[in-house]
């Protein structure tokens, strides 16, 4: 750790922000909840070091839900296929634990990047099960597409995904064909766009599809897209005017 010089005195970053955060008219009991702080903010970092595969792979059977996770959130940048049998038997033992969500989205997201098609029908088990946490299923709906549309074509998952009766299901369905700028048939655009002419002005649910619409021909997709800008979103209205310009955002998602 970097020393700081300050007034002749060789500080590390931790000790400085102590003195900086723990002055001596604080309460002792505040002081030790700030060291706590720290700690707890180190040891996330320290999950989060760059791991290689080897390590991510053998990361994902720890005992902290939180390492899990950060090699689960590895193995979805190395996108490496070599890791999705291992990913999938973490989620199978993940799912067990309806509080390690968080954990299980970064799984489900990595067996989407790493290619893994074995794991489309667990996935697609997973979806139609009763989920407390509904972001499992934006990452099910994700990954789901990005699978089975390598084989299948983009059309068939989306639709599964829409006709599924879960709107955060559909919602990743959407995203993945944002992220991936695909166009889908004629025939399946007219039919997300039947998905979505009944939703309330403020349902973010045509955020995705305002966004994948770029790449989209037609007059209806246009008006679709002239709606969302007029609309009461401004995160819809944003992607749905950049859309018009025939021009695509970079999103990150979590």
């Amino acid at each position: 750790m970097t020393p700081i010089a300050i007034t002749g005195y060789n500080w590390s970053w931790t000790s400085f922000l102590m003195a900086v955060w723990c002055p001596k008219t604080l309460p002792a009991v505040q002081c030790q909840s700030n060291r706590v702080a720290l700690r707890s903010s180190r040891s996330r970092r320290e999950a989060y070091a760059v791991l290689t595969l080897d390590e991510a792979v053998v990361q994902l059977d720890d005992r902290s839900s939180a390492k899990r996770r950060a090699a689960a959130k590895r193995l979805r940048r190395l996108a490496v296929t070599t890791a999705g049998p291992s990913l999938l038997e973490a989620l199978r033992r993940e799912v067990l634990d309806q509080r390690t969500w968080e954990t299980q989205y970064q799984m489900v997201m990595a067996l989407g990047a790493c290619d893994h098609r074995p794991a489309v029908p667990f996935l697609s088990d997973l979806a139609q099960r009763p989920l407390d946490a509904t972001m499992v299923y934006v990452a099910l709906g994700d990954s789901i597409v990005r699978l089975r549309g390598a084989e299948e074509g983009i059309s068939v998952p989306v639709r599964w995904c829409l006709d599924s009766g879960t709107p955060m299901l559909a919602d990743g369905a959407l995203r993945a064909v944002a992220m991936l700028r695909a166009v889908p048939e004629p025939e399946t655009v007219d039919y997300i766009l039947d998905f979505l002419a009944p939703l309330q002005p403020h349902d973010g649910l045509r955020f995705w599809a305002a966004a994948a619409a770029a790449g989209w021909p037609g007059e209806r997709v246009r008006a679709f897209l002239e709606r969302c800008v007029a609309g009461p979103r401004t995160d819809v209205a944003d992607a749905a005017a950049t859309s018009l310009e025939g021009k695509y955002q970079t999103h990150r998602p979590l």
